[in-house]
């Protein structure tokens, strides 16, 4: 993981922001995103939800985020669901967060495994009024393929047919548009970063360079200043 990691409280502050705005009795889910396969035992580049990674940080598979304000028990109002490690396994499959470190990272005191999930969820709906699920509502989405979300949610609802179910994004929609000074600082870095790409390509360019080459420039900087890489494909032209 290349970029640094923000505050735990900016994801603190995300989620009471979030809350305040459920309805009570309200119990909302949140998935990661599948890692999406290529061919054989091939798979592209883990790329986590931005909504479950605006409310928690953690950029890893396998996660869920619960969250029910009006639990009973305050210990189930925020809950994280990650994936289950060890030095065994971290030496085989690559490090992933162990409780401790997701409690650090995301101000989540409750972290279970995420094979206690189902058992955790069943008990909770027994006390929740609605459930608030997640989807993709961007006006220019046009998708073919079956994310994780969509499929958590079509067995949500035919698993718990009785609760009423309520959207997360017109709540997500509004309170991402005010930015706090953590992520307004972010936003920034990352024009810092995209001027000295194109600084660095300036002084790079001149007749006879291919297409590839600036390119590569540019994403040499992004990477050399800490970038995971394009927020967007660039599209780069000569003639």
């Amino acid at each position: 993981m290349r970029y640094q990691k923000l505050p735990s409280d900016l994801y603190t502050r995300n989620r009471e922001a979030f809350m305040k705005q459920m309805k009570p009795g309200g119990l909302a889910l949140f998935f990661s995103n599948d890692i999406y396969p290529t061919s054989a035992d091939g798979t592209l580049p883990f790329k986590q939800h931005a909504d479950i990674f605006y409310l928690s940080g953690v950029d890893q598979e396998e996660t869920v985020l619960l969250l029910f304000p009006d639990a009973h028990n305050p210990a189930d109002r925020e809950i994280l669901f990650t994936l289950e490690t060890n030095e065994e396994l971290a030496i085989w499959e690559g490090a992933k967060l162990t409780k401790p470190q997701a409690t650090a990272e995301t101000g989540i005191a409750n972290v279970q495994w995420t094979t206690a999930f189902e058992r955790t969820l069943h008990r909770l709906m027994a006390e929740a009024q609605s459930l608030y699920l997640n989807d993709n509502q961007h006006t220019r989405a046009r998708l073919t393929v079956e994310t994780r979300t969509d499929r958590e949610n079509a067995a949500l609802r035919a698993k718990y047919p009785n609760h009423e179910i309520e959207r997360s994004a017109p709540i997500l929609h509004s309170i991402r548009a005010l930015k706090q000074a953590s992520e307004i600082d972010q936003m920034q870095r990352a024009c810092d970063i995209t001027k000295a790409g194109f600084d660095r390509v300036l002084q790079f360019v001149k007749p006879g360079v291919m297409e590839y080459e600036i390119e590569a420039e540019f994403i040499h900087e992004f990477l050399r200043r800490g970038s995971r890489g394009f927020a967007y494909t660039p599209i780069i032209g000569s003639g």
